[in-house]
């Protein structure tokens, strides 16, 4: 008999749909129900592609006592963290304030009124590693709220109050200039793995948002340690077992600190932001590693993440069945030198074993290894390996593939928007910019309401019940600016407006404070507010990001201003914790730079010396740079306005901080402008 979950959009909501547990949804009537009954609330925090999350569920969510036990004394609540990641936050918060570490699944025991007051993660059916079982923890808290209510409800409260209390101290209204942009460059080298590339110890995550700053900082001030540190790190992941030798797409992140062996889930965003930082070192560095990971990771999500609807699906989970019935960590991706040899036979399975690190003893488990490309001494035959290649990546294509999350996220596919509109045009690949445009009319028809007001996830073309959050309209705004760079059409450019008058009216106080929720959206015990980057931009910077490339394209003061406050946030975060405001320390980064603001004027759209003058444009280092492409009186952008050919030809005009050159012609000269 399902349960009420039965009807969710979720793919991780309908994983539990058959559970023997009585689920309910985040919805009002759940805590009216706890309040009738006077049990406590139940709160299960997780995501589709979480490992643990499927065994906690496997070991507990679908064990017919357990559930029993449950539905006899709690309202069992279940939520996807992607769905609603208010909700995760404010309890997340609650949770490493009183434990000091969190993850998922979560666990937190609520009272009727959405107050905590016992948290955990992951518990086992049996007592364990020094952790009680879940049974034991259920008992436990039943028998407090029984016996011990007014010490419950005292816990609850003072945590309610404690959390009201981390308020975030504003610091500086002010944008960080020149000194706080080199304290957080010495911050980061600080924290460098110089052997190793990357940031920190292990589990090591992919640092798109740091390189992006590092890239955008080297561009700016020719700092050589700052592309170094990007180019070396980026190097490091490609080579490692992080990234899919096979088929392109970066794993979630790396187990260890050398980048071997990884969780094994692939993150639209996690590759979005990559695909976008290796377009980005290419243009840098014209590297064949960065062009050749920038263009397999497009493809992979064009491949394997798109809906038939055109958005793109969330994750692959980690686990996939490894040919017994076992669902296994990483079976779909790992490799034994006699799975090779059955492949290829014994000699080019000896040589895929050189190229790919593949050993008797194994990377991973059971002598399986992880496909990586150690550096080696020696030339291979380039033909040679890309059959090898081909013949196992078609191999694998024939084993069990994990499990696909469809849900559509906003804020991912506008990251994903922005990554394939910059990569297609960077490469000559319009059909990863025709899979931007794709991506991007789903989010107009499907997300957006007649008051372009943004839903946070659709499935099938159907739009899901919960409100967009600040990082999806920043994240999609920023899609739909990079769109209309790349394009020409401003439509996309009068999008991003719409969406950034949102962030201006409903997501910023009086103070120019930033929220991670609306004025007007649900209240929850706090109003969620954090402009740390985690596995994606923090709202607050992705807003501030995207504020000021819309200034700069229409010169708004308001929009300006807006984002040199949220950006003092930075000033203070900046130099103390670099690696987790990275993606506000690249939007500083443009905001020292100008942003330079360019128009390319055409005689007609197809004339070949404006497109070359836009591409020239488009491949600039200049971080933050904004381009508007047009003919003359073309009226889509303001950059356009008053912008005369010269002498009847193609011309491009830049400007910096309300100063603008003498237009050119010349795609050199336009270079030099730029400062490439």
């Amino acid at each position: 008999m399902p349960n009420r979950l039965a009807q969710a959009t979720s793919p991780y909501l309908l994983q539990h749909a058959d559970n023997p547990v009585d689920w309910w949804p985040w919805e009002a009537e759940a805590f009216e129900e706890a309040r009738r009954r006077d049990v406590p609330v139940l709160l299960s925090v997780g995501y589709s592609a979480c490992h643990w999350c499927h065994v906690m569920a496997h070991e507990s969510f679908e064990d017919g006592p357990t559930a029993e036990y449950l539905n006899a004394h709690f309202v069992s609540v279940k939520v996807d963290r992607e769905e609603r990641p208010d909700v995760d936050a404010v309890y997340m918060e609650a949770v490493q304030a009183a434990t000091g570490q969190g993850g998922w699944p979560m666990t937190v025991f609520l009272t009727p009124d959405a107050e905590p007051f016992y948290f955990g993660t992951y518990f086992p059916p049996e007592p364990r590693h020094g952790m009680p079982s879940f049974r034991q923890v259920l008992q436990g808290v039943q028998q407090a709220w029984a016996e011990r209510r007014d010490e419950v409800s005292e816990v609850a409260g003072k945590i309610v109050r404690d959390l009201a209390g981390r308020e975030i101290s504003y610091g500086d209204a002010e944008a960080p200039g020149e000194e706080q942009l080199g304290q957080a460059l010495l911050g980061l080298t600080r924290e460098y793995d110089a052997q190793r590339g990357g940031f920190g110890g292990a589990p090591k995550f992919p640092p798109s948002m740091a390189i992006e700053f590092l890239l955008r900082h080297h561009a700016r001030t020719g700092a050589e340690g700052a592309l170094q540190m990007a180019r070396d790190t980026c190097e490091r992941m490609a080579r490692g077992g992080i990234y899919d030798q096979l088929g392109g797409g970066f794993a979630r992140y790396s187990v260890d600190r050398e980048w071997t062996v990884p969780h094994f889930e692939k993150m639209l965003y996690d590759n979005a932001l990559l695909c976008r930082v290796y377009t980005h070192l290419w243009r840098a560095t014209g590297s064949d590693l960065a062009r050749r990971v920038a263009l397999e990771t497009a493809d992979f999500m064009v491949r394997e993440l798109r809906t038939p609807e055109g958005g793109f699906a969330s994750a692959l989970d980690a686990d996939s069945d490894d040919g017994t019935g076992r669902h296994v960590e990483g079976a779909y991706y790992v490799w034994t030198p006699a799975q090779l040899t059955g492949v290829l036979g014994a000699e080019d399975a000896e040589l895929a074993a050189q190229y790919f690190g593949v050993t008797e003893e194994g990377t991973f488990e059971h002598g399986a290894s992880v496909l990586q490309l150690p550096q080696q001494e020696g030339v291979f035959d380039a033909d040679r390996i890309a059959s090898v290649r081909q013949r196992l990546l078609a191999a694998r294509e024939g084993r069990p593939a994990p499990g696909r999350d469809d849900k559509v996220v906003a804020a991912w596919n506008g990251l994903a928007v922005a990554a394939l509109a910059e990569t297609g045009a960077c490469f000559e690949r319009p059909d990863l910019v025709e899979a931007a445009v794709a991506a991007a009319d789903l989010l107009v028809r499907v997300h957006l309401d007649e008051q372009v007001r943004l839903t946070r996830t659709s499935k099938d073309g159907r739009p899901g019940a919960n409100a967009g959050v600040l990082e999806d309209y920043a994240d999609v705004a920023e899609g739909f600016l990079a769109l209309a760079s790349v394009t020409g059409e401003g439509v996309w450019l009068d999008f991003a407006g719409f969406l950034l008058d949102h962030v201006l009216t409903r997501f910023t106080d009086e103070s120019g404070s930033l929220y991670d929720t609306a004025a007007d959206a649900e209240r929850l015990i706090r109003r969620p507010q954090d402009p740390t980057d985690n596995a994606t931009p923090s709202g607050w910077s992705a807003a501030a990001a995207a504020l000021l490339t819309y200034a700069a394209h229409t010169g708004s003061a308001p929009h300006r201003t807006a984002a040199e406050h949220a950006l003092g946030v930075v000033k203070a975060l900046g130099p103390r914790v670099p690696r987790f405001v990275g993606w506000g320390l690249a939007a500083a980064e443009a905001l020292l730079d100008g942003p330079r603001e360019v128009a390319v004027v055409a005689p007609a759209p197809a004339d070949p010396a404006a497109r070359g003058l836009h591409r020239t444009a488009l491949l600039s280092t200049a971080p933050g740079a904004v381009v508007a492409f047009g003919t003359e009186g073309d009226d889509e952008f303001p950059l356009l306005a008053d912008r005369p050919l010269v002498n009847g030809a193609a011309a491009a005009y830049v400007c910096r901080n309300f100063t603008c050159d003498a237009p050119t012609t010349d795609p050199g000269r336009l270079r030099a402008a730029l400062g490439d």
